[in-house]
């Protein structure tokens, strides 16, 4: 196994998980929340932190990998796991509304609810966690 096309391979589907996240999201936020039937809203200040996190650690993730320079995999390894938790607490939303009033959950047309999120967010956290390994190994 070639430690260097795996981490590649994980860096591009990081890349994809933001970019959904964004796509998904973005056409739900209304006055500074996201809402759907049955679920919690989500700040819209967290889905542009998660874009902003996740777009400066993309970029320096790649000038690491290619420059080699262990120092700048180190400081992303940090923008990786604050993006990972920021995804975390956007996928949060997910969970039902408990209220007396509130209504049945209902899905997203695209993806069917909740799967695309869990597959996406738990799959960085395994990502993320790789990275740390292959970076504190120094394996790059």
């Amino acid at each position: 196994m070639e430690w260097s096309n795996v981490t590649w391979f994980l860096t591009a589907l990081g890349a994809v998980v933001v970019l959904i996240t964004r796509v998904r999201l973005g056409g739900t936020v209304v006055d500074g929340t996201g809402h759907g039937a049955g679920r919690h809203g989500f700040s819209a200040a967290l889905l542009r932190l998660h874009t902003v996190v996740g777009v400066i650690t993309l970029l320096g993730w790649v000038v690491a990998l290619v420059t080699g320079r262990h120092g700048i995999a180190l400081v992303m390894l940090t923008g990786w796991w604050l993006l990972t938790v920021i995804g975390l607490l956007l996928l949060a939303r997910w969970l039902p509304s408990g209220g007396k009033h509130s209504e049945d959950t209902q899905s997203d047309a695209w993806g069917s609810g909740a799967g695309l999120s869990v597959l996406g967010h738990v799959g960085m956290l395994i990502g993320v966690c790789y990275f740390t390994f292959v970076t504190l190994t120094e394996r790059l």
